[in-house]
């Protein structure tokens, strides 16, 4: 077990940018002298790239690479399955296994060393110093550990720590409510449509869930964390402020929402490079611009991702005070890359209605702003002439004027973006609750 990281974190000496970036500068160098040439898939890449491994650290020489994207990724699984090249070491030294959720396409399968889950738990360890994990704190997970990465990462790195970690699995959403009162948890950590979920259990069963305890809800795996209408909503069922927190099986957990600088995912600069680029040139954006988040992770040594395009739209700037990592084995304090809004949507996902571009978690943003409005889902219907959304909203069952409802949604909708969306009611119960990532947007040809 380690030190629990919260006062020395935060009592931490500042450092400056400059220190942070030749720390990042000795970080990509050292990471390429130990892939190349064991790891087949970068070793090509890089030939095909003319980069040389020995001076990534040049940022001239690294911005030779080209971008990695997700559909790479997959090419190479399907040509040397069943985990694909991008493997430092033989298959016989790896411990771990994960996959990736497979929501906007074929799922991956992620291979880790010792070493490389070691990383990741290191990521954790700063992670939870940023979002100002306790000693005394109860961490409740209230999902089945499947495949999925940040699962096994989180427990295992509160656990690690020293933290009771309370596994959630295999209970009915009325069990675990209960289960996390009985056990004091002061922190569920689960997605926001889980949280959600919960809290409409507990309205239906008469738990009143800000007697509970808990003090934060740690939320990821979707939007939400930072849609503003979901989180005021979640906050105000519980009674407790949420942290949204990023993070890939791909790339590993590597953004959090500092409590101290709320409304945005703060990037662990010490473990990874961060690029913000326009997506069809690769051209850095400006500050506060929009643009695609890029990562290039340093100590999953094997099976690295350098100039990973994550498909993540974000608009960054720095975050407004210094907050703890570690640098070279110690406790320092210095600005991060801040994700303001947090993950603004998919690359891939931008609606064009009526001459808006708009992303699905805007519409949410309107959605979640009615308390009678128990679940939804979008539809985006694209026809010959123009493409049309329609939403279809199921109502809480107390709900006496459903329709009045779905006209104010209407209104909202058409106020903000001058178009009017198709909306159909739901029978109450009748659209999919979802313990994990929710899939309420989906696409058809009218």
């Amino acid at each position: 077990m380690v030190d629990h990281p919260f006062d020395d974190a935060l009592n931490a000496p500042e450092i400056s940018r400059e220190e942070l970036t030749r720390w990042q500068q000795r970080r990509i160098t050292q990471l390429a002298s130990e892939v190349i040439p064991a790891n087949r898939f970068w070793a090509d890449r890089f030939a095909a790239c003319q980069v040389d491994p020995a001076c990534l650290g040049d940022p001239g020489e690294f911005r030779k690479l080209v971008p990695l994207t997700k559909a790479d990724l997959v090419a190479d699984h399907t040509a040397y399955p069943p985990y694909g090249s991008n493997l430092t070491s033989p298959v016989a030294s790896y411990s771990r296994l994960h996959q990736t959720s497979g929501t906007t396409g074929q799922p991956l399968r992620w291979l880790d060393t010792p070493a490389s889950w070691n990383w990741m738990l290191g990521c954790w360890e700063q992670l939870f110093a940023i979002m100002e994990l306790g000693p005394t704190d109860r961490l409740f997970f209230p999902f089945s550990f499947g495949p999925f990465l940040g699962f096994w990462a989180g427990f295992e790195g509160a656990n690690r720590l020293g933290n009771l970690c309370l596994p959630g699995g295999g209970m009915s959403s009325e069990a675990r409510l209960r289960f996390l009162s009985d056990n004091g948890a002061t922190i569920v950590c689960c997605t926001p449509t889980y949280a959600l979920r919960l809290a409409e259990v507990a309205r239906d069963t008469g738990i009143d869930l800000a007697t509970l305890g808990v003090r934060r809800l740690l939320v990821a795996g979707e939007a939400g964390g930072n849609v503003p209408a979901t989180r005021a909503r979640i906050e105000r069922e519980w009674g407790a402020t949420v942290v949204d927190h990023w993070g890939m099986t791909e790339v590993g957990p590597l953004a959090m929402e500092s409590p101290r600088d709320a409304g945005g995912l703060c990037l662990l600069e010490s473990e990874c490079l961060v690029e913000i680029l326009d997506p069809v040139t690769f051209a850095p954006v400006a500050e506060g611009e929009e643009g695609e988040l890029v990562i290039t992770n340093f100590g999953r040594t094997g099976s690295p991702l350098f100039r990973y395009r994550t498909g993540d739209r974000v608009r960054a700037t720095l975050s407004r005070e210094a907050l703890p990592v570690r640098v070279e084995g110690r406790w320092v304090r210095v600005p991060l890359v801040r994700l303001a809004g947090g993950i603004l949507g998919r690359v891939d996902e931008m609606l064009t209605i009526r001459g808006n571009n708009l992303y699905p978690a805007a519409l949410e943003d309107v959605v979640r702003t009615f308390p009678g409005v128990a679940e939804f889902r979008i539809e985006l219907i694209r026809g010959r002439q123009m493409d049309q959304v329609r939403i279809v909203l199921e109502c809480v069952p107390q709900e006496t004027a459903p329709e009045s409802l779905a006209a104010a949604i209407s209104g909202e909708i058409k106020a903000r973006w001058n178009f009017v969306p198709e909306i159909t009611l739901a029978a109450s119960g009748s659209l999919p609750r979802f313990e994990l990532k929710a899939r309420r947007f989906t696409r058809s040809d009218a």
